[in-house]
């Protein structure tokens, strides 16, 4: 079992930064990944960065360059860093913990970028 909670959404300034902060508990135990989504408006969510439990992070390539996942001390923890935050930014962001072949999901955290 794992749970996982997302925060750091809100109202932001364009040209901003962002830290999301994703939470991973519960029996986790040998390999698993750690993965960023984000939702716009009427799209699809779409996977943006992973993190493997041996420290590997990939980015897809839309918005390799503008976000950064990463961790710290390798705890059951994520972040998702951007800095100079754009209106096409404004989305809902999902984080899930893949463990066992089971995907954990966290309630989203919404990200509205505006002056």
């Amino acid at each position: 079992q794992g749970q996982v909670v997302e925060s750091g959404g809100g109202l932001k300034q364009p040209g901003g930064s962002l830290r999301l902060s994703c939470a991973a508990s519960g029996s986790i135990f040998g390999t698993y990944t750690m993965n960023w989504y984000r939702q716009a408006t009427g799209k699809e969510r779409e996977v943006i960065a992973t993190r493997h439990s041996g420290g590997t992070t990939t980015h897809a390539d839309s918005v390799k360059g503008r976000f950064t996942i990463s961790s710290v001390n390798a705890q059951n923890t994520v972040y998702l860093q951007r800095s100079a935050l754009q209106p096409e930014d404004m989305a809902v962001y999902y984080c899930s913990l893949q463990h066992g072949g089971v995907y954990y999901w966290g309630q989203g955290t919404q990200v509205i970028v505006s002056s």
